[in-house]
């Protein structure tokens, strides 16, 4: 079979397209022969060795992919051949045919195609474990989304609205914050690009707080992090949660005072380890997610579609942050 393999540390122009040996299931495993992988901003991490896991070379990047299953394994109960499931291996998805544990598996609605499925889990996944268990949203609050045009900043979106919220949207240009009213979005604004000063952050923090209404957001959602966190913090409500999603424009330092001086809660957010710790929250999460799209609440939006032999250009098409929603390899 086909595979996209990381062989050594470096960016999407060092991934290389080899055959390689088809897999077969393990105990407890099933072959899911890939239609779709959902491309996320952990593949441009992991093959540069900038992720939490550094898999053993070479693999495949690709940690969310929607397919049929081809073939199982000793062991295996509730799923059969020819099932439409999504599974979210972490990462060795650029494959044509991927072994993964039957358990960790979801099926896939009829109604649903691989595309879409493949653009599912990862981003919604984190966006309502973020919003539902880790910030506790509440239904007539403000949620302030950070990357609003990104992957899990369009997720947040639209479940923001579901879950009752106020959602205001922030981007770094016009077309991104039009994309992100046009999710259902309340209200947006454009934050500069590139590096603040502390007046500049002053500022920013005046504009979000403005954006929020009130007395400022009670909820942050940050998938951008760098010079953007300290002006969210500064634009929150008392009792505000501030959650910590991503930082692609750098880790940032926040003055712990300003969490003292409104009572805000800083929250971490690692839903690749809540699924692991807690099973049972993340099929409860999983069944309203799908809920959610059969009444059409939700959709993810695929901005580009790409062949499994440019793959890298996916990865990198991400990297660039100039992508609106998700990017999608089909095979």
């Amino acid at each position: 079979m086909r595979a996209v393999l990381s062989k050594a540390v470096g960016g999407p122009g060092t991934l290389v397209l080899e055959e390689i040996a088809d897999p077969t299931p393990g105990k407890g495993e099933v072959v899911i022969d890939v239609r779709a992988v959902g491309i996320n901003f952990p593949d441009t991490l992991i093959i540069e060795d900038r992720y939490q896991f550094r898999p053993q070379r070479p693999f495949a990047p690709g940690g969310e992919v929607a397919g049929v299953i081809d073939a199982i394994g000793e062991g295996v109960v509730g799923v059969a051949r020819g099932d439409r499931v999504i599974a979210v291996p972490g990462w060795g998805g650029l494959v044509e045919r991927l072994a993964v544990p039957a358990a960790s598996l979801v099926k896939i609605p009829d109604a649903m195609s691989f595309e879409q499925a493949a653009a599912l889990i990862m981003t919604y996944g984190t966006s309502y474990y973020a919003l539902k268990d880790r910030a506790a949203l509440k239904s007539g609050e403000t949620l302030l989304v950070l990357g609003a045009a990104g992957g899990v900043g369009a997720a947040a979106i639209e479940l923001g609205k579901a879950l009752g919220a106020r959602v205001v949207a922030a981007a770094s240009s016009d077309d991104k914050v039009q994309f992100a009213l046009d999710l259902g979005a309340d209200n947006g604004l454009v934050y500069p690009s590139g590096p603040m000063d502390k007046a500049a952050q002053k500022t920013l923090a005046g504009e979000f707080k403005l954006a929020a209404g009130r007395d400022g957001a009670d909820v942050v959602y940050d998938a951008v992090g760098g010079d953007y966190a300290e002006p969210a913090l500064r634009a929150m409500d008392w009792y505000g949660r501030y959650l910590v999603v991503g930082f692609p424009a750098g880790i940032p330092s926040l003055p712990l005072n300003l969490t003292l001086l409104k009572s805000v809660s800083v929250v971490g957010v690692f839903w690749g380890a809540a699924v692991m710790r807690d099973p049972a929250a993340h099929a409860a999460n999983m069944a309203d997610l799908m809920r959610l799209y059969a009444e059409g609440r939700i959709r993810p939006r695929i901005s580009r579609t790409f062949p499994l032999e440019r793959a890298g250009e996916a990865i990198q098409a991400l990297g660039d942050r100039s992508a609106m929603g998700k990017i999608v390899v089909a095979l």
